[in-house]
């Protein structure tokens, strides 16, 4: 828990760490985080997060970063979001999507706008990939205000764990003020779109997770489009891999996300691309419903509410991202409609209290209530007035 005094914040242990450090970097308030896995073996940071502090380093001008010796102490003094032009090799233990989610949240309150090469593991079983972000997240901030020609996430070359090997261009305009939303009708499924990606393993590996995904999908809606992404020689990375990443739009701009991806080389049991795009198509049905209970395995009883609603306005990847621009929003009320909380979520929640002294209304909505999906939240809070001081206005 949050303890400290004066502005500073003190917290325990290496749940979060990358919440905190973001957090910390935009209320401007240094930290101090104890007991990082002091009970372990090994104790003390791990090379992503060491990477991820790295990253925070480049990113901002006049930092202060004080680690001892055996790295389970960190103190973090914020200095100023700079951005520019910046390049990162990123730790092959944690995809880019790690590092890629810390900067979207920091990317608009930048000095200069960021232009930052990242290179590492662009889709494993663990973090969103960076095709989820750029498909989910990119809309998301742009009903924020922050959007133009130089908000894009480009896919210069894959790669896969656990050698990684792949390369990505993330650019963001910088913005003085944030515009509040009230984006609370997610609307009805009108599209899917997708990609099956292969990377040195045969193309047919990315035809068969589309074949086995589209007959799951083609019961609930004709329009339905998935890419085959196979990249050849220096563009495919280091480790041959395959997955699958598919995204349901709606009438209302409401992005919800879906990816599985197979297991990295040499571990795990081979999994079939067949199976994969079924599970896949699977999940994004889940994240369509987002009951608290798993549905799906009732694959029939889908078609009643497939057209009808969904789980909330955002997807469970950017619940946090959308609570962040939130707070961060003028002092005006901004109001979204989501699916249940993650516990990620719920401890970010708590985070925004601790660095912002916000608190957000919190009221549940029933099925019965929407006609519609699972249970839902609608969040309300009134925003900061956060103010991108670096930021002159033209």
């Amino acid at each position: 828990m949050a303890g400290g005094g004066g502005q500073s914040l003190s917290f325990a242990g290496c749940n979060f760490l990358r919440q905190r450090l973001v957090l910390s970097t935009l209320s401007g308030r240094p930290l101090k985080i104890r007991k990082i896995r002091d009970k372990e073996e090994d104790p003390g940071l791990r090379d992503f997060e060491a990477c991820f502090i790295r990253l925070l380093d480049k990113v901002t001008n006049g930092s202060r970063i004080e680690i001892n010796q055996t790295g389970t102490t960190l103190y973090y003094q914020p200095g100023l979001l700079y951005g520019g032009s910046l390049e990162h090799d990123c730790s092959p233990s944690r995809s880019i999507g790690y590092y890629l989610e810390g900067l979207l949240c920091l990317a608009p309150f930048m000095k200069h706008p960021l232009k930052i090469v990242l290179r590492g593991v662009t889709n494993d079983q663990v973090d969103p990939s960076v095709d989820v972000l750029k498909a989910t997240a990119l809309p998301l901030l742009k009903k924020f205000g922050i959007d133009g020609e130089s908000l894009e996430i480009k896919i210069n070359r894959r790669g896969m764990p656990p050698k990684g090997g792949g390369e990505i261009l993330f650019s963001c305009p910088v913005r003085k003020v944030l515009q509040p939303i009230q984006f609370t009708d997610p609307g009805k499924i009108k599209r899917i779109r997708g990609t099956a990606y292969s990377v040195r393993v045969s193309p047919q590996m990315a035809n068969r997770m589309v074949e086995s995904a589209r007959s799951i999908l083609n019961k609930f809606l004709p329009d339905i489009y998935i890419y085959t992404d196979h990249m050849k020689g220096i563009s495919s990375g280091k480790s041959p891999g395959f997955g699958i990443c598919l995204i349901a739009e709606t009438i209302n701009g409401t992005m919800l996300s879906a990816e599985l991806a197979s297991n990295p080389q040499g571990q795990g049991a081979a999994v079939l691309p067949e199976e994969l795009g079924q599970n896949c198509a699977k999940l994004l049905l889940e994240e369509i419903y987002r009951p608290q209970e798993r549905a799906v395995r009732e694959l029939m009883r889908l078609s009643r509410w497939w057209n009808r609603g969904i789980g909330g306005c955002v997807d469970s990847t950017n619940q946090s991202l959308a609570l962040l621009l939130m707070t961060l929003g003028q002092q005006d009320v901004s109001k979204v409609l989501l699916g249940p909380l993650s516990p990620y979520t719920i401890e970010f929640l708590r985070h925004l209290r601790s660095f912002f002294q916000i608190m957000f209304k919190i009221e549940m909505k029933s099925p019965e209530e929407e006609h519609k999906g699972g249970e839902k939240v609608l969040m309300t809070c009134v925003g900061i007035g956060f103010s991108n001081l670096s930021k002159t206005i033209r």
